[in-house]
């Protein structure tokens, strides 16, 4: 088996042993989130929050995770949900990637680094069906990301964004006041 030399050569045994059991608990935890129709009225807004909590992930209040959502959990700490998010089924926060910055022909890309970034996904945004979430990246106030875009840069607040890489296609308007 051939492991990066970059990513592995500072672990020992105990700090291992440390990561594989947090990671097959948080599976266990992520099966459920993703699966589990047993408590359905509450597994949308109370269970997969406080799962996905305990999972090392900082998520707000009144936040709505679908089923089907999967997370890096390796790096589930690195996720920060504020309050009145709307995660849709099917989506996939990533937090980790293959640093290609330095890859040339030639090189090997088992022994390329990780890039671990933060994902914030701030408050009252919404992510439509199946979309990713890339790492590093800030998803505004109030944002809008149509179902099935792939994110890899911030989106900005107060927008709808769409496609593959997603892009902003309009800006949301603030509400007349009627005097």
């Amino acid at each position: 088996m051939k492991f990066s030399e970059g990513e592995y050569s500072d672990i020992n045994a105990w700090s291992a042993l440390k990561r594989v059991v947090r990671n097959y608990r948080n599976s266990i935890l992520l099966k459920y989130c993703m699966y589990s129709v047993l408590l359905a009225p509450l597994n949308d807004r109370k269970l997969r929050p406080k799962l996905w909590r305990w999972m090392g992930i900082k998520v707000g209040k009144d936040v709505f995770i679908g089923y089907s959502v999967w997370i890096d959990i390796g790096n589930a700490h690195l996720i920060e949900i504020e309050d009145d998010v709307h995660i849709a089924t099917g989506s996939l926060l990533l937090c980790h990637r293959k640093d290609l910055t330095d890859y040339r022909m030639g090189d090997d890309y088992f022994n390329l680094k990780y890039l671990k970034e933060k994902i914030v996904l701030k408050k009252g945004c919404a992510i439509g069906m199946e979309s990713i979430i890339m790492p590093g990246v800030t998803i505004g106030e109030g944002t809008v990301v149509a179902a099935g875009s792939v994110v890899t840069k911030d989106i900005p607040a107060w927008t709808v964004a769409a496609g593959s890489p997603a892009r902003v296609i309009r800006e949301i308007k603030e509400k007349e006041t009627s005097a």
